[in-house]
């Protein structure tokens, strides 16, 4: 599951891309008096009920060097989520579903909620009125807070196309009622439409100012008959 501001550490993400596949929907799907569980609803709609991702992820310096590369195959038959991970050699590599899905030695910034986003299954949801009015790669979407015990994701949504433009996974800054410090940050630079359904094609993961970030690069994007 990261901002579509880049960093002061990274290059400034190419919010043309993600611009110009919007242009294309000219009817949006998301409208202007849905209520915050509607769209939510509309970006799960987005992901194939039973579906097949399959993409890579590299480690990224601030510089755009790779380090490291990894290829992924993500499969969500009935609710249940598979993951198959492997090197650049096609070795299988282990993960861990609690924090960084290779853990910190890999320098590896990506998590299990970054490829299956499973917050959008939370079920308590609402508008984030304090950030309604910032834009997300240029892009003035719809900002919804999810909250699922001491887990808490911000989310921009697409009004156009019902996708994920940016996601931060937030903490409470101690003894301030209800306000919140980003702790990790999750942008789209592209988008692109796998048969009917908009996802994101590029996205950089860390945390804000990290040296390095993960890039997921998404493939394809299938349903799985069963």
């Amino acid at each position: 599951m990261t901002t579509l501001l880049a960093s002061v550490f990274f290059a400034a993400a190419p919010v043309q891309d993600v611009e110009s596949a919007l242009a294309a929907e000219s009817k949006p799907v998301v409208s202007e008096d849905a209520s915050a569980r509607e769209i939510i609803e509309t970006c799960r709609a987005m992901i194939p009920r039973d579906v097949e991702i399959r993409g890579h992820f590299r480690l990224r310096s601030r510089r755009g060097s790779t380090k490291s590369v990894h290829n992924y195959i993500l499969k969500r038959i009935d609710g249940k989520t598979e993951l198959s991970i492997t090197d650049e050699n096609g070795r299988n590599v282990e993960y861990k579903k609690e924090g960084f899905l290779l853990g910190e030695k890999s320098g590896m910034t990506i998590t299990w909620s970054d490829l299956v986003l499973d917050y959008l299954w939370w079920d308590d949801v609402s508008f984030d009125v304090k950030k309604e009015s910032e834009t997300a790669q240029g892009i003035l979407g719809r900002v919804v807070l999810l909250k699922n015990a001491d887990r808490v994701i911000r989310v921009w949504v697409d009004k156009r196309t019902g996708a994920i433009l940016q996601a931060h996974e937030l903490s409470k800054i101690a003894g301030d009622d209800g306000e919140y410090e980003v702790k990790r940050e999750l942008f789209c630079t592209s988008l692109k439409k796998f048969g009917e359904r908009w996802s994101p094609k590029n996205i950089e993961v860390g945390p804000p100012g990290a040296k390095y970030r993960t890039k997921i690069v998404i493939e394809d994007v299938r349903d799985v008959n069963r």
